[in-house]
């Protein structure tokens, strides 16, 4: 099947990309609303009452206790055997409108209880836990998030520590356990030796085997267990199915690598592996429950609340939690899915409190106060950090995407030796400068420090060592960089949040120190004349917090969040002003860059169908424009029952348009590719049927709308003992969404954005003309996106590939020498270039393919490599 005007003009990349996503008709089950008759024109308000219409009709239809119960078990039925198309989105209308008829039958019966005088307490108790019971899930989940929370943070320190050294009195501690009370370290704290050069070694070995183990679990066990996760997590609460990757085995595989990534130095964080496991929580809890197990669209306000606590639990930060999942990944963020992420991440917060993991009170290690004011001549120096932070965000998101391009084409059979060589540069690197070796949280909580405490880490506040700092800490920001680069996007848990803190920490900190020893220098001038004698003028630890501050914004785009998080984190109302100067700046120098943060550059890298609620389109076109026109659709009746199961055989149909004949195309309902293929099998399990009989997907009751529904007669239904014909009435919807071919396009996609149906169908006086779907839409954004912006890329591409195969080749020739070299020196038993000839055929680039099975939300995981699909 063709989209007119969808397809001509795009690239074949981004056709491949978006290919798994399209089909001969859409990837859609049955959508509800009003219907009206063929022979009047659409209008999108009347079709959607979606639960009116269709409570109605079982109300007229099944007006009995038993025929009710009959019903609601075919729903169920299909509900457990549905197993939503990997890769495609959820009908929310037809979760609404099953919801309503859920709890309109839960009234039903009991309105009969109170009138025959059986309402007793058990049933009052049953009513109580049905209306608490969202409640209490997000509580369950919410403490659950706060204990993997604290032992995460607990594992994490103890990893990260172990590498320089252990404690004589108990093995188990770490550094800030062993030496309670200690400032600067205390002997019970020993090096594993006492020659420099040998602790090097064991540093570099430790974070190899942490790195090594990582990869290995994730690619064992949950592949999508890798990256951060929020780019796909936005997805998902959007509607988007990815399988497999909420399940339980994804929770415990990134619950156990996530600590060991972080451990080994690599350049990652955890804060946005957070909301993974958090989200994983959550869905995993969820399913326990009937009410979210079998209604989709109900766990995705589960799913939300779920990530605001994970960021709530990872930054200590409960109502920034809230705010960031409002700001960056819900679509939809209704009152009362607010209140229930402020619940659990509430929740969460408090049991990760309760379990205090450092023993000091703070929910997460960088946690400071600051008790001085600043002062307004500082302003021009929150400027330069904040256009810092702009230009940080901007040129990491273009060369990391480079990277991921890189290693998606090179890479992808290498993943577990690619962690492991990352950690062993990182260490080599890092170990010698002193910001570098310790772990990230840690270096930030030292660069947050104000300089009147006890603790000085290297002389970071004496003078002396002003200019020794100054240099280490501009290296350790370009380091930094580098390695977040490169690093961020390997097959380990890895998120960027605390990597671009602690760079824009460091960066911070340098101003800091600068701006302190101009007003030493100078310190009558007038441009520091607001500064008072005798008592500290500037605290450059405010310069390091403002740095992480601009650098979380730079990189992921968001504002108020940001800010609410960085006050969580101080509890310093005096500060709220500058955060708000600093991310103001970072905000307006990104959006010269180009929109969206890095999670929303890898949606579109991945080719993920997300339509971005955040940017508004002006395309001028009708959706006539777009929707696909050859559609194949089903006769009301008369098909023969072989020619359905021959279109059930072909996996390119995942619904149908019914019309009342081929010939006019009268539009009369649609009906799911899922509910099909229960209704035929469920069929021919109860009675033998010709293959020549024939299917009725329409009664006279459809055919004649005009008649009233209370006086309409009940349906055929399959029980029939008739094997000329077979009634698959009951399960079309005769309410589809339609729209009018002429509705501007920008209209379409609002309204797949705020009512969520997977397929609109394009209705023309009672007939149908098309269906679109959000892949559609987005195929023609994209195309129309390329032909405003042409690229003179073409010759860049070429250049940007001859470069990456270059890279490659010597890489190749990299490996080749250090494997001859390990041949050698063991006499031949070693050899590593066997490894490297089993992938020369095809260049290392991983082929797609396989079975293609990925399992649903709560089984197992199979070996795919991770969430990427084809590459643009």
């Amino acid at each position: 099947m063709t989209a007119r005007g969808g397809e001509g003009a795009m690239s074949s990349s981004l056709s491949s990309s978006l290919e798994p996503f399209s089909a001969a008709t859409p990837t859609a089950t049955a959508t509800t609303t009003a219907r009206r008759p063929p022979v009047r024109q659409s209008s999108v308000s009347s079709r959607l009452s979606v639960a009116v219409s269709t409570a109605e009709r079982g109300e007229s239809q099944h007006a009995t206790g038993p025929a009710i119960a009959a019903q609601h078990q075919i729903e169920e039925e299909i509900a457990k055997i549905k197993r939503y198309e990997d890769f495609t989105t959820i009908d929310w209308v037809k979760d609404a409108t099953q919801e309503q008829l859920r709890r309109k039958s839960r009234r039903k019966r009991h309105a009969g209880l109170f009138d025959s005088g059986k309402l007793d307490w058990r049933h009052r108790l049953r009513e109580s836990y049905e209306a608490a019971q969202g409640w209490i899930v997000v509580t369950i989940i919410g403490a659950a998030i706060g204990l993997n929370a604290a032992f995460l943070n607990i594992a994490t320190e103890w990893l990260a520590d172990i590498k320089l050294g252990h404690c004589t009195t108990a093995f188990y501690l770490n550094e800030n356990f062993c030496c309670w009370g200690e400032d600067n370290g205390c002997a019970d704290w020993h090096p594993w030796t006492g020659l420099a050069p040998v602790n090097y070694i064991i540093y570099i070995l430790f974070a190899i085997a942490f790195a090594f183990t990582s990869a290995t679990l994730v690619k064992s066990y949950a592949p999508y267990a890798a990256g951060s996760g929020i780019s796909e997590i936005k997805c998902i609460i959007a509607g988007f199915v990815m399988k497999g990757f909420l399940g339980r085995w994804t929770l415990v595989i990134k619950s156990i690598a996530l600590p060991l990534a972080i451990g080994s130095g690599l350049s990652v964080g955890k804060e946005g592996p957070s909301v993974h496991y958090a989200v994983c929580t959550g869905n995993v809890i969820s399913r326990l429950f009937d009410k979210y197990r079998r209604n989709a669209s109900k766990t995705r306000e589960i799913l939300s609340a779920c990530a605001a606590a994970g960021v709530a639990v990872a930054f200590g930060s409960p109502i920034g939690g809230v705010l960031f999942s409002l700001e960056e990944m819900s679509s939809y963020f209704p009152l009362k899915t607010m209140w229930r992420s402020y619940f659990c991440a509430l929740v969460a917060t408090a049991v990760l409190a309760a379990m205090n993991p450092f023993r000091t009170g703070q929910l997460v290690m960088f946690q400071v106060k600051y008790d001085r004011s600043w002062h307004f001549f500082e302003v021009v120096f929150y400027i330069i950090i904040g256009i810092f932070g702009g230009l940080y965000g901007a040129l990491v998101m273009k060369w990391n995407l480079r990277a991921q391009a890189f290693r998606k084409k090179y890479l992808s059979n290498y993943a577990i030796l690619e962690a492991t060589l990352l950690a062993a540069a990182t260490a080599i690197v890092c170990f010698p400068n002193g910001f570098l070796r310790i772990d990230m949280t840690e270096s930030m909580k030292i660069l947050f420090l104000e300089c009147e405490g006890a603790e000085d880490y290297q002389g970071l506040c004496e003078k002396e060592h002003r200019l020794r700092n100054i240099l280490s800490l501009t290296i350790a920001t370009i380091v930094r960089i580098f390695f977040v680069i490169i690093s961020y996007g390997c097959k380990v848990p890895a998120g960027i949040f605390v990597p671009s803190m602690a760079i824009g920490a460091s960066f911070g900190r340098t101003v800091g120190i600068i701006v302190q020893a101009l007003h030493e220098a100078n310190p009558q001038s007038v441009f520091f004349s607001a500064c008072q004698p005798d008592v500290p003028c500037i605290t450059p630890g405010t310069y390091a917090f403002l740095g992480a501050g601009a650098a979380l914004s730079g990189i992921m785009h968001i504002t108020v969040s940001v800010v609410v998080i960085m006050f969580e984190l101080t509890g310093a109302l005096t500060y709220i002003l500058p955060t708000m100067i600093v991310v103001g700046v970072t905000k307006a120098v990104s959006e010269l860059f180009g929109k969206g943060g890095i999670a929303d550059r890898m949606i579109w890298f991945s080719g993920f169908p997300y339509l971005d609620n955040k940017e508004d389109h002006n395309f001028g076109v009708p959706v006539s424009q777009v929707m696909m026109t050859d559609v194949v659709s089903i006769p009301a009746t008369g098909m023969p029952f072989q020619a359905v199961e021959r279109l059930l055989s072909q996996d390119s149909y995942q619904g149908f348009p019914i019309v009342e004949d081929e010939t006019h195309k009268t539009l009369l309902g649609y009906i799911g590719r899922t509910e099909l293929r229960y209704a035929v099998d469920r069929a021919k399990r109860e009675r033998s049927l010709s293959p020549h009989a024939k299917c009725i997907f329409a009664s006279p009751i459809e055919l004649d709308p005009v008649t009233p529904l209370s006086s309409r007669p009940v349906s055929v239904n399959l029980d029939s003992s008739s094997s000329t014909s077979v009634d698959f009435s009951r399960y079309v919807d005769t309410t589809p969404v339609t729209v009018h071919p002429r509705l501007p396009l920008e209209t379409v996609m609002e309204l797949f954005r705020k009512i969520g149906p997977r397929v609109i169908l394009i209705e023309h006086r009672g007939q149908l003309a098309g269906l679109v779907t959000v892949k559609d839409c987005l195929k023609y954004q994209f195309k129309a996106e390329a032909a405003e912006n042409p690229r003179a890329g073409d010759e860049h591409d070429h250049d940007l590939e001859v470069g990456q195969e270059q890279l490659w080749g010597f890489m190749r020739r990299a490996a080749g020498w250090v494997s001859d070299k390990v041949s050698s020196a063991s006499g031949g038993r070693i050899q590593l270039r066997d490894s490297l000839e089993r992938d020369r055929g095809n260049g290392g680039v991983r082929q797609p393919g396989g079975d293609g099975r990925i399992l649903d939300g709560d089984e197992d995981i199979l070996d795919d490599e991770g969430v990427e699909l084809v590459s643009r």
